[in-house]
């Protein structure tokens, strides 16, 4: 999960590998540093910390160089320190190395190392690589290339690399491994390397992404070269980038998490532009198509996501049977191939993941690719490796989500999830012509509604102030809101570090319903629809036990009005859209209470936007 960039041209390196951190730090924030090479010379700089920290510590001496490494890090093996922090040296101070991944055997490697007269100062796995190449130079007499070749066929375990040698100031190497890496192509030998493209679209629109177990060598004279470990040449493939160096920046907002929760009525339109004709009363998911036996003949659906994508998989749970008439599965990725899952040919598994990167979802598509199943990722990174392994897919467009908590990630997951809903249920002719229109034309006026929802921001930030302090939280939903209050409280949790729970409404008598005193604040997704009446009744008995309601209703609502101690009104939808609408003001309260609780939004304590490691 910790972020990598590098550099090989001939402007100096720190203020490049500095703004390549700082658009990186999503991925990690506990420590940083850079290495500069110059006049055969490595200076190292790091420190634990933010970024910012690191240009306080590096202060107005810092040494120039045209070519250096840099990371921020997501603490894995070794406590968050000085010490701990990359880039990390060889034994003999000639390789400066970073790392993004675990080395699994990394103890058995380093003992073997002590054994042969290696020295280590840190506790980190990898130190151990840094001094497994030099070990493999040493002793084979090969070029630098070539051990890196070698040693990674003695790794087991996951890396995205950079290995920078002293008396090699013409060559950056890099090679990846179930971590992300991307390499960007300058003007006369310039090279970009980051563990993705934010911190290389300022400066080239032309990236290769590496695949894994493949190496690089960037060489300011003879070019770009790539091999496997097994040491098969490849011809690199150079794709342009689409992404926005605009989309990079804050845009006057005090963080990317508001930023991104605003841009949520652009970042959901852009997930249905081209794919859907309201005219016609048409949607096309051209990755549904490519394989349409597949879903129309499809006996299940299975969901493998984390974290909020999980979420959103839940919802499309209820699309994919409600509207679709198939059943559904929705698993935790990190749980699913440890408990030997029943996986057939007939079966389509759909992988969500706003990174496109995360290894737990990762590790389960090889699972069930391995057991024949058909493979649909939904993802928002354009070359990310899970759009590159899956047997087809859809891309969110929601742009670059720089805030660790998703919001915007997430409510574009669940347009396209309906997107491929609708489209299969066409395709089976399990829905009706006339609710097939409308709900297009519903799905179309989406994005003014958010803009409506996004209009309760003043009454969210006055209940804010309100429950700032509160210890616990409840979150209740039913149907198709039940994974809005789970992602709420998911929101709460993350970014105020204060403790909230979601739970099917009706399951509060079993159990939770214990914790309601007049201090607990009940989060209620009330909206009018099938389970209305149902929720109402779940109000009133919060209502009986002096807990404190505040309800999400449609908008006119005055019913729950009278119950509720505060209502905060979205626009009328069809349930199965609720979710789109519902969940922005759940996103704003945690924002708020976040920032009241003197929190930063954008980066919490412990957590990394992409996680990359099991």
């Amino acid at each position: 999960m910790c972020g990598i960039v590098a550099y090989l041209g001939t402007e100096d390196a720190y203020p490049i590998l500095v703004k390549g951190l700082k658009r990186l730090e999503y991925r990690g924030y506990d420590s940083a540093g850079v290495a500069l090479l110059n006049n055969k010379d490595i200076t190292l700089y790091k420190c634990k910390g933010k970024v910012s920290d690191l240009e306080t510590h590096v202060g107005e001496s810092v040494t120039t160089g045209n070519v250096g490494i840099g990371h921020t890090r997501w603490a894995t093996h070794g406590p968050p320190n000085d010490t701990n922090a990359h880039p990390h040296l060889s034994g003999d101070g000639d390789l400066a190395i970073i790392h993004n991944g675990i080395i699994e055997n990394y103890n058995t490697l380093k003992d073997e190392l002590i054994n042969r007269g290696h020295k280590f100062t840190s506790d980190t796995d990898t130190e151990v690589l840094a001094h497994l190449i030099e070990e493999v130079r040493s002793n084979t007499k090969v070029d630098l290339f070539e051990a890196v070749r070698i040693s990674l066929n003695e790794v087991v375990g996951a890396y995205a690399i950079v290995v920078m040698d002293k008396n090699n100031p013409s060559q950056l190497i890099a090679a990846k491994k179930s971590s992300p890496l991307v390499i960007g192509i300058g003007e006369d030998g310039t090279y970009f390397v980051g563990s993705d493209a934010t911190p290389i679209v300022e400066y080239t629109k032309n990236v290769v992404y590496l695949e894994d177990e493949e190496i690089a060598l960037m060489d300011k004279k003879t070019g770009l070269k790539i091999v496997t470990i097994q040491n098969r040449e490849k011809i690199p493939y150079i794709q342009e980038l689409e992404m926005q160096l605009e989309a990079l920046e804050k845009g006057g907002y005090d963080s990317f998490m508001l930023k991104e929760i605003y841009e949520q009525p652009r970042s959901i339109m852009d997930c249905f532009r081209g794919r859907m004709n309201l005219q016609k009363g048409m949607v096309r998911l051209s990755g549904i198509e490519k394989f349409e036996d597949k879903w129309v003949n499809a006996k299940r659906i299975i969901i493998v996501a984390c974290g909020t994508s999980w979420h959103a998989g839940l919802v499309a749970e209820y699309l994919f049977e409600d509207l679709a008439r198939i059943p559904v599965e929705v698993e935790y990725a990190s749980e699913f191939r440890y408990r030997n899952p029943i996986i057939e040919k007939d079966d389509i598994v759909i992988a969500i993941s706003q990174s496109g990167e995360t290894a737990d979802t990762l590790a389960a598509i090889t699972l069930a690719k391995e057991r024949g199943a058909h493979i649909f990722g939904v993802c928002n990174v354009v070359g990310s490796t899970i759009s590159r392994e899956t047997h087809s897919g859809s891309y969110t467009h929601a742009g670059p989500e720089i805030g660790v908590a998703s919001t915007k990630a997430f409510t574009a997951q669940v347009t396209v999830l309906t997107l491929m809903a609708l489209t299969v249920a066409e395709k089976r002719g399990a829905i009706q012509p006339e609710r097939l229109h409308r709900l297009i034309a519903e799905i179309n006026s989406i994005p003014d509604k958010v803009e409506v929802a996004l209009k309760s921001n003043d009454i969210v930030e006055y209940i804010s102030e309100i429950y700032k302090d509160a210890s616990n939280a409840l979150y209740l939903g039913r149907g198709y809101t039940f994974p809005v209050a789970l992602e709420g409280a998911l929101k709460l949790k993350e970014i105020s570090y204060i403790h909230a729970e979601g739970y099917p409404a009706a399951e509060m008598k079993h159990g939770p319903i214990a914790l309601i005193d007049e201090e607990m604040p009940v989060f209620v997704i009330a909206t009018q629809g099938q389970s209305y009446e149902k929720v109402v009744s779940n109000i009133e008995e919060v209502k009986e036990r002096k807990g404190k309601i505040i309800a999400i209703v449609t908008a006119g609502d005055k019913h729950v009005r009278k119950l509720a101690d505060h209502v905060i009104e979205i626009p009328k939808s069809d349930d199965c859209l609720v979710p789109l609408l519902a969940t922005v003001p759940l996103q704003l309260l945690s924002y708020h209470i976040a920032v009241m609780r003197g929190c930063n939004v954008d980066q919490p304590r412990n957590l990394a936007k992409s996680v990359t490691v099991e």
